[in-house]
C-alpha cells in the first residue's frame, strides 16, 4: 500500500480557486492511475477526477469538467487537482487515491478501483 497525504484545502468564497495537493510515500505510484473523490455532509462519497500514470490521460465528472484540472508529477510522487470557479456545491472533503491495478483500460471512477486512500482535506466555499 501506499501512504497518501492531502493539502490545500481552505475556505474560499465561489468563484475563487484552490489547489489540492497529494503526497504518496511507501509504494511508488508513478505506474498506477491516480484519482480525486470528495463526500459532502449527508452524501455518498463521489468520483471526481483521475489520471493515468504518464498524464496521458485524464477523466473528468460532468460537475467539475472545465473547472478542475488534475495533474501530477510523478518525480516528486505528487498529484495535484486545480480547482477553478467554486461553487457552494463543491463543498466537501476531498480525498486523493491510488488505483490498485497498473493496467486499467476504464476510467477508474469507482471506489472500488482504488486501494489507497489519504484521510481527505476539507474545502469549503461560500456564497
Amino acid at each position: 500500500q501506499v501512504h497518501l497525504v492531502e493539502s490545500g484545502g481552505g475556505l474560499v468564497e465561489a468563484g475563487g480557486s484552490l489547489r489540492l495537493s497529494c503526497a504518496a510515500s511507501g509504494r511508488t505510484v508513478s505506474s498506477y492511475p491516480m484519482g480525486w473523490f470528495r463526500q459532502a455532509p449527508g452524501k455518498q462519497r463521489e468520483f471526481v477526477a483521475v489520471i493515468n500514470w504518464n498524464s496521458g490521460r485524464t477523466y473528468y465528472s460532468d460537475f467539475v469538467k472545465g473547472r478542475f484540472t488534475i495533474s501530477r508529477d510523478n518525480a516528486e510522487n505528487t498529484v495535484y487537482l486545480q480547482m477553478n470557479s467554486l461553487k457552494p456545491e463543491d463543498t466537501a472533503l476531498y480525498y486523493c487515491a491510488a488505483d490498485h491495478s497498473p493496467y486499467r483500460l476504464r476510467p477508474g471512477v469507482q471506489s472500488s478501483d482504488y486501494d489507497s486512500w489519504g484521510q481527505g482535506t476539507q474545502v469549503t466555499v461560500s456564497s
